[in-house]
């Protein structure tokens, strides 16, 4: 049977930065204790991924279990490929790891990761959303288990909106006429579109029918000077149009949830779940009021929603890991059908399952979410991807280049001849 990534769980702020938790926590970037013993496993998480009491739970369940402690380490995503390359080379820094989900194949590849493919059955596998799965295997083997996907929304202020006469799209070209009613009719920016928001892009593109980068014989080559790259960047440059943003920023440079939209009268802008939240805050705090609302990243027809990307992040064992048995046995009660539908009622996330789904609340981001997630998709999924994301990222300085006035075959062939060198590398 099919498995659909559908999405109904309940809003909770999460905090940009999640304090370290659990047994043995030091709460910094990577130092401490190292990995597992006879009585002990170490656990490395991203910051913000996982909640307080989530984690402490799980942990204290855990440790009452298998008689021994866990020491989880909190890592910033900031320089995370490098510290998880230098780990998964040394016997026993870390135990379970939190990967992105674009950056498990890589590291799948380099054999740095334990293959859980024997005791997938154990993990629940057969009950897991076929989109992220796709992310935590490589050549039919399972290097991960999916622990959790959010995709972007469209949010907008809805007095703003009201004041313009504008309504909710379903469509590309409604979209527009809106933003143009919001510029003809208020002082506020139509919308905040920084000109680096690539994976934005990425959703346009693939509604067209292009991506990234395209197979071609044995290998890949950039996909962005196609006739859909181009219609892609187009639609992207007509939003970007409305926009006050400069063109050679993207949506971290400065944090737009609460840095941007806090300052000014922005009526629109695209961001995800727990951006939604941390602006919320931040308007309140600023004494603003945040009557906002949330629709799906319309489509080229009422028919769908336009295509988004399922950021999230992935759960493995380290190969070299101290004790790969309870690293395994922590990994299963972490990615459980029981412990997911408590992480998805603590957080913005999107469980790695459809039974472990809460209801959520009608017109809440996580709804609007949710109607978009059928439609999720992922830059292509090889070992190479990483080499294209780091900086300075090809795509972003195509982006920039076309919004600033450049020809846009031009740019396009730079990137893909960029494309096509980081990612056919090992």
């Amino acid at each position: 049977m099919k498995r659909k990534l559908i999405a109904a769980i309940g809003v909770a702020a999460m905090a940009a930065s999640v304090a370290a938790c659990g047994s043995g926590d030091d709460g910094g970037n990577g130092g401490g204790s190292g990995g597992g013993s006879a009585d002990a496993i170490t656990v490395w998480l991203m910051q913000g991924s996982a909640p307080d009491e989530w984690l402490d739970e799980l942990n204290s369940a855990f440790e009452e279990e298998h008689d021994v402690k866990v020491n989880v380490e909190i890592q910033e995503w900031n320089g995370i490929q490098e510290r998880v390359t230098t780990a998964l080379s040394e016997d026993g820094t870390v135990d379970v790891l939190e990967l992105g989900n674009t950056q498990t194949p890589a590291f799948a590849d380099s054999t740095g990761l334990a293959d859980l493919t024997d005791i997938r059955g154990d993990l629940g596998y057969d009950d897991w959303f076929e989109g992220p799965l796709a992310t935590a295997e490589l050549d039919g083997a399972l290097y991960a288990a999916p622990w959790y996907t959010a995709n972007r929304a469209v949010i907008y202020d809805k007095d703003i909106w009201a004041e313009a006469g504008a309504e909710v799209p379903t469509t590309r070209e409604e979209w527009v006429e809106a933003l143009q009613l919001i510029e003809d009719n208020t002082d506020a920016e139509p919308i905040y579109l920084p000109g680096q928001s690539y994976y934005i892009l990425g959703g346009f593109i693939w509604d067209e029918g292009g991506d990234f980068a395209v197979e071609d014989g044995d290998g890949l080559v950039g996909g962005l000077n196609t006739p859909e790259g181009q219609a892609g960047m187009e639609f992207y440059a007509e939003l970007q149009s409305f926009s006050d943003s400069p063109t050679d920023n993207d949506e971290a440079s400065p944090q737009q949830a609460t840095e941007v939209i806090p300052q000014g009268e922005v009526a629109t802008w695209i961001g995800l779940p727990w951006e939604a939240s941390g602006a919320i805050e931040a308007l309140e705090d600023a004494g603003r009021d945040a009557n906002l609302g949330y629709f799906p990243i319309p489509g080229k027809t009422a028919d769908a929603p336009g295509q988004v990307f399922l950021g999230g992040s992935n759960l493995a064992v380290a190969e070299r890991a101290g004790d790969k048995e309870l690293a395994q046995e922590w990994l299963k009660m972490a990615t459980s059908a029981e412990w997911m539908t408590k992480f998805a009622e603590a957080t913005p996330m999107l469980p790695n399952q459809q039974s472990a789904l809460p209801d959520a609340e009608e017109g809440s981001f996580v709804e609007v979410m949710g109607q978009a997630a059928d439609y999720g998709n992922f830059p292509p999924l090889v070992t190479g991807w990483a080499n294209v994301e780091v900086v300075p990222n090809p795509i972003k300085e195509m982006m920039t280049a076309v919004l600033n006035g450049e020809d846009f075959e031009t740019a396009a062939t730079t990137a893909d001849d960029e494309i096509t060198d980081r990612i056919n590398r090992n």
